[in-house]
């Protein structure tokens, strides 16, 4: 085996050993407000009158990767349980049985998640280099993605990941050209600069609100601005 060959077999066997043993696709799914506080709110600032908009929508997104990477492709879904455990009880309805009914479906990993510490601890033990999309479905600001909003306290979040938070995740779990997107309000205009800087992976999204309305419709949730990484 002459040298040229000897390299060129060494330099793909590196490459191989570099690959992340499988690549996964992350959905996160932050939870809805309550309607005894909505319900206080002039009705154009109102919340949540559907308690699934954000589960509707990511289930939706579910069928767009199986679709675009293949009906195997492994899904795993992070949700905030607390908001549905208590809009459960307010609505009389068993909210995180039907939630794991559909992970289950569609043969989705549900991992569900309590507080923001939990959120990162979990995103965190994703294998090296296995994340190949990420998704973010729930409230925003311009600062921060909001697991909660409008659940414990009226119009105030008592869970979040800020953007001063990202140095904390780890950069190593994200696929070197993974596509990350937040579906929240005004992610675009703050936090998905200092994601990038954090992690090395742009963040795609929102200048301006989005909008869920049509998520009843079987569409993904539309921009009231533009989508800026």
């Amino acid at each position: 085996m002459n040298g040229f060959v000897r390299a060129f077999l060494l330099s793909n066997l590196f490459t191989m050993l570099a690959l992340p043993t499988h690549a996964e696709h992350v959905i996160v799914t932050g939870g809805p407000a309550l309607r005894k506080w909505e319900n206080l709110r002039v009705p154009q600032d109102q919340h949540d009158r559907w308690w699934a908009n954000f589960v509707r929508a990511s289930t939706l997104r579910m069928a767009e990767i199986r679709k675009a990477y293949g009906p195997d492709a492994p899904l795993v879904w992070m949700v905030y349980q607390p908001g549905y455990q208590t809009r459960g009880r307010e609505d009389g309805k068993p909210y995180t049985q039907w939630i794991a009914s559909l992970a289950a479906e569609r043969r989705a990993r549900l991992i569900w998640f309590n507080s923001s510490g939990g959120f990162i601890q979990t995103l965190n033990s994703r294998p090296r280099g296995s994340i190949e999309t990420f998704d973010f479905f729930g409230h925003s600001n311009r600062h921060a993605f909001m697991f909660d909003y409008g659940n414990d306290i009226m119009a105030i979040s008592t869970a979040w990941l800020h953007e001063r938070e990202l140095p904390r995740i780890k950069s190593s779990i994200f696929a070197r050209n993974a596509y990350c997107k937040s579906w929240g309000c005004h992610t675009g205009e703050s936090m998905s600069a200092v994601w990038k800087r954090s992690t090395g992976v742009s963040l795609e999204g929102a200048k301006g609100p989005t909008n869920y309305v049509v998520v009843g419709q079987g569409q993904l949730p539309a921009v009231s601005g533009s989508w800026a990484r």
